[in-house]
């Protein structure tokens, strides 16, 4: 059974939420954001809010995915983190 767009962006956020909280991740959580993103930017029931962040948030996790020091990427995008994860929970 596919995952309908609501799951989708739960799971987008829930990884999102760890690499804030925790700081940290690895480059297949990176991978799987980037498949999410990809997927929830095709689909016509996301909010266009939430598709305004959704190519920043593909692009970093795109970088992160192949990124030699992960923990240092996480950390430069902290105040990103946050503010991507309060436009999913808004518009969720």
């Amino acid at each position: 059974m596919p995952l309908s767009h609501r799951d989708q962006l739960f799971i987008l956020a829930d990884i999102l939420k760890n690499h804030h909280i925790d700081c940290t991740g690895t480059s297949s959580e990176c991978e799987q954001v980037q498949r999410l993103a990809t997927a929830l930017q095709q689909n016509d029931g996301v909010a266009p809010e939430i598709k305004q962040v959704l190519s920043q948030i593909q692009q970093y996790s795109a970088t992160g995915a192949t990124e030699s020091n992960l923990l240092s990427h996480i950390e430069t995008h902290q105040p990103h983190l946050s503010q991507w994860v309060e436009t999913i929970d808004r518009y969720q």
